[in-house]
Formats: structure tokens, C-alpha cells, sequence
């Protein structure tokens, strides 16, 4: 079966937008030369240099900053004056500040980072928490994508969007401007911070951008993988997420109600150094299930009690096709059909190509493979093969909608299309 025929691809293209940008802490760096300085000591001297402007050209030098700014952002004054606040302990000379001068002192401690500016990819769709006005027949959802920007870093942000009765997506316009949540609690643990972060309730979801935040994610929160879990009634939405630190990996946890207030925890266990993990929707047997990848080349069934610590699973599908002899890995969390689990696979072959396949796990026993796809279901066409890293297509998560599994996926690492499969024509094609 050609993918002429057998997938239908949107052109509902998502790109990279530089102009989107948050505020960020900024903190003076501290030349090697400079045997006996500090941070806190270069802090002192930006603050000495403030505090010695005249008052109105204090006032001068704000109201510059604010014509410079405050269209790029939300509440730029209360920006800067919690920015000052967190820059108190650095402060070692001084006490009593004006408010022009903590607002002024603020603003030098912050940046703009423009996090898409690079790319914006691998998708993760589920539903909206809130279904109202959709469309008869149709759905609401949430999108999250990978945002990466200067020096490679990478944070989570968001659209919403409809699908119609028959399939077809349109996506909800873009919020102009961009901000980080409020972190409201921290909680140390041995193996690293939980981190509890909020949204004002009244910011569209496409201007929530979680950026990193602890030691561990300083250099990226890479793939997430949302999924709609459900638990004695109870519907949360969890995702999976690598955590980058620059030097090292492992997977996190992320979970929310409602999209707008986010616990952020990390995992425990051997099968949580590596990154790939996707929780099934359910418990299946009283226990948490998890496909993860262990060791860089198979795919891995896991089960726990705790669904914070996750240990050594057992491997399912190993590489079998060309197209997937390098390595194998999931494209999100388990989609529950009346056949089965489906399992939306990635297969890395010649040249580095990255292209998506589909395996059908059996319902009560996920460790047996029903059928999987000889060929990719999803390959990179001619439009296709440019970008930050060529010849890639990827996603971190699909959705059932009626008789299709709508598709979002990444295009060379750089921008998100959609493409949407009758299930029918895709069990047909699980016949390996």
C-alpha cells in the first residue's frame, strides 16, 4: 500500500517562530582572569552603577526600557520587581531601594531568549480537558511540541485545536506573546527537585512555555510524551520527558489537570536513565505499564506499583526490518483499539533515516506482538528531508478520533505537520 493511499497528510504546517520570546534570569558571568571576583561580587558592582544614576535619570533609563519592552511581554514592572527579589541575597551593601531603582535593577538581571527560534517539533496530542464548543461529531485537543533556541535548549510549549467529524485539523491562532510559569514549591528528595509551576488562569495555552527549571533539565526538557490517563474515574494528563542536564539524561514525569498548574517529578529505577519512556493510558492488572527503552536499540515492557520508580523491564520487539536495523524506540503512549494495543514505533535505518512504523500488542498481555509493519507506515517525502537534522520523521504522540489515528509528527527536526490513517487500512498494514 503506497502512502499516497494510505496516509493522508494535512499540510498543517507548525514553524519555528523567533519572534517569540520570554524573559529569563540572567546572571553575570565571571571572566577566569578575574581570580577574586564573584558572582554576587559583579551582582554588587551592576548595582553600585544603578544606584548611582540621579533619580531622574533612573527614571529616564526605565521609562527607556519599558518603550523597549513591555509590548513584548506581560506585567513587565512585576516581572522585574520579583526578579530584584530574587536577586536580594547577592545585594551585600545594600538595603533600601526605591521602587524605580528595584525595577531598574531587575531589568538588569533579566534577558529575552527566543525558545522556537531554532525549531519546533516532535508533537505529543491529546484531548482538551475542556470540550466545549467543539464541533458536532468533532474533538478538542492539546498539542505540545519541543520549542529549542540558542545554545540548544529546550523547553515545552503548547497549541490547541480542533478535529472535525471527519478528521480534518485546524489549529487555534497562535498567542502572540510568551511567558514561564511561577514556581510555587519546591520539594528537595534524593534524587533530585519536585517542582510545582503555575500559569495565570487568563494566558492562552499557545503563551505557556515551561522552560528548565532544575539542575537536571538546565540544558533541555526534551519529547515529551502526553497521555490522557485515566484512574478510578479520575482523568489526569501525564507525560514522560527526558531531562537534559548538559552532561547527563534521564527520564521525568510531568502531570497535570487542567494544563495550567504542572507537577514536575523525577523517576527512579534503572529503566529511568535512558529516555523514551510512555505510560499506557490505564493500569492494566492493578499496575503501571510503561514501554521504555533501555538500552538504545529495543523496546521494553515495564510494570510497576509506584509510578515514580521503574526498574528493568522485559524487551519486545528488537530491530527486524532495514528500516529499523540501527534501532527501535516508541512514538508515544499505547492507543487502546477493540484489537489491541497500538504501539507507534520509530526505526532508524541507512544514512541515520528515522522513519515511523506500528506494531499491535495484544490487550490483556502487551508482552506478546500480534503484528507489526513490514514497511514504515510514516518516511520522509521529497519536502520533507531538509532541516536541523535531515531525513527525520517523528512524533511523540497520536490520538484515536472516530475510525483514524490523527498524527502529528516532526519533519528533520525542525517544524510539525499532521497526517491522519483510517485504522482499518493501518491494521492491514501490520502484518510482520
Amino acid at each position: 500500500m503506497s502512502q499516497a493511499t494510505f496516509l493522508n497528510r494535512q499540510a498543517l504546517f507548525l514553524r519555528p517562530d523567533p519572534a517569540r520570546v520570554v524573559v529569563r534570569p540572567f546572571k553575570p558571568a565571571i571572566e577566569p582572569r578575574d581570580l577574586n571576583a564573584t558572582e554576587k561580587s559583579r551582582a554588587n558592582h551592576i548595582v553600585d552603577r544603578v544606584l548611582a544614576l540621579d533619580p531622574e535619570a533612573a527614571t529616564a533609563q526605565l521609562r527607556d526600557v519599558l518603550e523597549n519592552f513591555q509590548g513584548r511581554h506581560r506585567n513587565l514592572l512585576a516581572t522585574f520587581e520579583t526578579r530584584a527579589g530574587d536577586m536580594e541575597d547577592a545585594f551585600t551593601a545594600h538595603v533600601d531601594f526605591t521602587t524605580t531603582q528595584r525595577q531598574l535593577i531587575g531589568a538588569y538581571f533579566l534577558h529575552e531568549y527566543s525558545f522556537e527560534a531554532a525549531a519546533l517539533f516532535n508533537p505529543s496530542i491529546v484531548s482538551h480537558p475542556d470540550q466545549s464548543g467543539a464541533p458536532e461529531g468533532g474533538h478538542r485537543f492539546i498539542l505540545s511540541l519541543r520549542g529549542v533556541g540558542e545554545g540548544h535548549v529546550s523547553s515545552l510549549t503548547f497549541r490547541s485545536g480542533v478535529i472535525a467529524a471527519n478528521g480534518s485539523v485546524t489549529i487555534d491562532p497562535t498567542a502572540r506573546l510568551a511567558s514561564i510559569p511561577k514556581v510555587l514549591n519546591r520539594i528537595p528528595g534524593p534524587e533530585g527537585e519536585t517542582i510545582d509551576v503555575a500559569f495565570a488562569p487568563d494566558e492562552d495555552i499557545s503563551e505557556r512555555v515551561i522552560f528548565p527549571i532544575t539542575a537536571s533539565q538546565s540544558n533541555g526538557i526534551e519529547d515529551a510524551r502526553f497521555v490522557e490517563f485515566e484512574d478510578g474515574g479520575q482523568k489526569l494528563f501525564y507525560a514522560t520527558y527526558t531531562a537534559y542536564s548538559g552532561k547527563a539524561i534521564r527520564s521525568e514525569l510531568i502531570e497535570t489537570r487542567d494544563f495550567i498548574s504542572f507537577r514536575m517529578s523525577p523517576l527512579t529505577g534503572a529503566a529511568a536513565q535512558n529516555k523514551g519512556m510512555a505510560l499506557f493510558p490505564r493500569k492494566l492488572d492493578g499496575k503501571y505499564a510503561m514501554i521504555g527503552r533501555q538500552d538504545n536499540e529495543n523496546v521494553y515492557l515495564l510494570y510497576s506499583d509506584d509510578l515514580y520508580s521503574w526498574e528493568r523491564g522485559v524487551a519486545i520487539l528488537k530491530p527486524k526490518f532495514p528500516w529499523e536495523f540501527v534501532q527501535i524506540g516508541n512514538c508515544g503512549s499505547p492507543i487502546e483499539l477493540d484489537e489491541g494495543w497500538l504501539l507507534l514505533t520509530h526505526g532508524v535505518g541507512p544514512v541515520r533515516k528515522y522513519t515511523i512504523g506500528g506494531v499491535l500488542l495484544d490487550k490483556a498481555d502487551p508482552s506478546k506482538v500480534l503484528a507489526r509493519s513490514r514497511e514504515p507506515l510514516v518516511r520522509p517525502d521529497q519536502s520533507e528531508r531538509e532541516g536541523y537534522v535531515p531525513n527525520v520523521v517523528y512524533t511523540c504522540g497520536a490520538i484515536r478520533h472516530n475510525d483514524q489515528i490523527v498524527l502529528p509528527y516532526a519533519v528533520s527536526d525542525t517544524f510539525c505537520n499532521f497526517a491522519t490513517i483510517k485504522i482499518a487500512a493501518l491494521l492491514k498494514a501490520l502484518d510482520g
